[in-house]
């Protein structure tokens, strides 16, 4: 546990100024190198990529090909959940959309359905599922695009 400024032993003790500079200094770093990955990407590299470079060509086209057939089916049980009112069915769905978009890497498909999995989110259906939507799209067209690769 961290002290609160002022308080406990002086070594441990960190101006509220210092640490501003010091964290603004790592998120600038950071951010620099970071922002054009998280902002062109919807597969994590690390995880697809290494699909791609560990398996013969054929069975990671068959693992895209089963991920598409997936994505397709459960986009279709959030839809059908969310127009019924069907709230264990939409969560079930997006909680088994986030476990296959996790197995490929596709992690801002992940997120969002992390998001429409959890039961104090906001938004309403109407707003999640586009977002999936965008998401799903973006993450099979890229991994299309590794498997061409």
């Amino acid at each position: 546990m961290i002290p609160a400024a002022g308080t406990g032993p002086r070594s441990d003790w960190v101006p509220q100024r210092a640490t501003e500079r010091v964290a603004q200094k790592v998120i600038d770093r950071t951010r620099a190198k970071m922002r054009p990955l998280f902002a062109v990407s919807a597969i994590d590299p690390s995880i697809a990529g290494q699909l791609a470079e560990d398996l013969p060509p054929e069975v990671f086209r068959r693992i895209i090909s089963t991920f598409e057939a997936d994505l397709s089916r459960l986009t279709g049980e959030l839809t059908a959940s969310a127009r019924l009112g069907d709230t264990n069915g939409y969560l079930r769905a997006a909680h088994s959309l986030a476990g296959a978009a996790a197995a490929v890497g596709a992690r801002r498909l992940e997120v969002e359905a992390r998001l429409a999995m959890d039961p104090a989110q906001p938004a309403p259906p109407a707003e999640v599922l586009p977002r999936l939507s965008m998401e799903s799209r973006a993450a099979l067209e890229e991994l299309h695009q590794l498997a061409r690769a």
